[in-house]
Parts: structure tokens; sequence; C-alpha cells
């Protein structure tokens, strides 16, 4: 079988096996949040397998595996914080699925982000599988992008989290760091994360199939559970000082205040 099709299966029954895991464990202590922090880490985990069983060029694999490994250890840390610190309070979009669905949903649900793990990682494995020894500008170009915009969701990340911890800021909007140039700075980085793996992976055969990651990212964010949701309970919590940031502040690519 073709390592373009056995890689992602075995991938596929790796991260499913760990999200059964963790559908059990969330049964266990009541809080299907734990879903977010592992479907984070599972990117290591097919980054560990396409290192160890990719046949590719293997400077081009350690620049696409270490890169992906950073990005799931700093994005599966911070959730570990945010979640497994809190164990006992369940995020309220979960709370609000729990008073809509039973077990088998959610088993399935667990079962569909193990799926959109190995759907996002087609750019890793694509790159992982060129034999060619010449690494590109263009490749280089796309993981220096890549590493910048780790960096840059990480540190939108910390301004947040650290906004939030003064008691004093209750209730108000963050507009701390990136915060103060675009409502969404760590969305923003995100999108931008997979737009950089496409320039990475566009020059490797079937290259072009990455486009389909900011794609279906970008429909997330501007769409669906992204942007629109954020700013619905944004607004539910702070009225009128949120329509304001709203007025004044970019929505998603940092700029200057209005």
């Amino acid at each position: 079988m073709s390592q373009y099709l056995s890689i992602p299966l075995i991938s596929l029954v790796a991260v499913s096996f760990i999200m059964i895991i963790v559908f059990l464990w969330g049964l266990k202590i009541k809080n299907n949040g734990v879903v977010d922090v592992f479907w984070s880490f599972n990117f290591l985990v097919i980054a560990i397998i396409i290192w160890l069983l990719a046949d590719g060029n293997d400077n081009r694999k350690i620049l696409v595996c270490g890169l992906a490994a950073l990005w799931s250890i700093r994005l599966g840390i911070y959730l570990s914080i945010r979640v497994l610190g809190h164990l006992e309070f369940e995020e309220g979009r979960y709370k609000q699925l729990r008073l809509e669905w039973n077990n088998t949903k959610f088993f399935f649900f667990f079962q569909m982000q193990a799926l959109s793990n190995v759907f996002l990682c087609i750019p890793f494995f694509i790159i992982a599988l060129n034999k060619s020894e010449h690494i590109s500008i263009m490749e280089y170009t796309g993981a220096a992008l890549w590493l910048l915009c780790v960096i840059g969701e990480g540190i939108s990340d910390w301004q947040l989290q650290h906004f939030k911890k003064n008691l004093a800021n209750k209730g108000k909007v963050c507009q701390y760091g990136f915060w103060n140039y675009s409502r969404h700075p760590n969305y923003f980085f995100q999108l931008m994360i997979w737009i950089s793996v496409l320039i990475f992976a566009f020059p490797s055969p079937y290259g072009w199939l990455a486009i389909l990651c900011p794609l279906s990212i970008g429909y997330l964010l501007f769409k669906v559970t992204g942007i629109p949701m954020t700013e619905e309970q944004a607004i539910r919590s702070k009225g009128e000082a949120y329509k304001e940031y709203q007025r004044t502040t970019s929505a998603f690519v940092p700029w200057f205040k209005k």
C-alpha cells in the first residue's frame, strides 16, 4: 500500500483509539471539554508516526515534524492549563451539548475530532513523503512563517490569559497587546499557520491538496464556531463595551484603531 494511504490510516487508528479513551474519561468525570486538549496533542502523535514511517527527505521531515510537534505541544499545554486545571467546570458549549446530545452522539463527536486531526495533517503527510533533496526557498519561507505564526498565536493566548487573571478586568474588554489591533488575533495567527503550511507543502508532489486546510479552517472561523459565536457571547457578557470595541477595532487582521 502506498505510504500516501498507509500513514494516514495508521494515524487515524492511533488517534481514534486515543479519543475512545478520552471519551470514556470524559464520561467518568462529566467533562467533555477534555476533547480539546487531546485534539491538540494528537498532532504530536501524528508527527511522531510521520517521522517514524515516512520515507521522504530527512531534513524536510525534521522541519515539518518539528514544527508540527512545537505547535501541538504549545496549544496542548495552553488548553491543559485552561481545561485540566478546572475539570470540575465544564465549558458552556459542552454543557449546552450535554443537554441536547446523548452519549452516542458524543462518542461520534470525539471520533470526528480524530478524523479532523488526520484531515488537517494532509499537508504534513505530503511534505514528509517528498524525497527531493533540494529544499526550495518557498519551503523555507513557509516553515519560517509557520514558526512566526505559532509564536504569534502563543503570545495572543498569553496576553488574553494575563488580562483575565487580573480581577480588576472582570467584565472589561481585553485590548492588551495584539488585542488592541485585532478582535481575534489568535484566530488570525491560527489561519496564517495553515496558510504557511500550504506555502511549505506547495512545491511537493500533490502539494496543492494542502489548500483544503486553510479553506476549511477559514470557513469554521468566519462562518461557524469562530468569530460569530465568540462575538455573540462577548456581546451578551460585555454589552455596549464590546460593541464599541467592534466599532473601533479590526475584526481579524491586526490594524490600527479607527
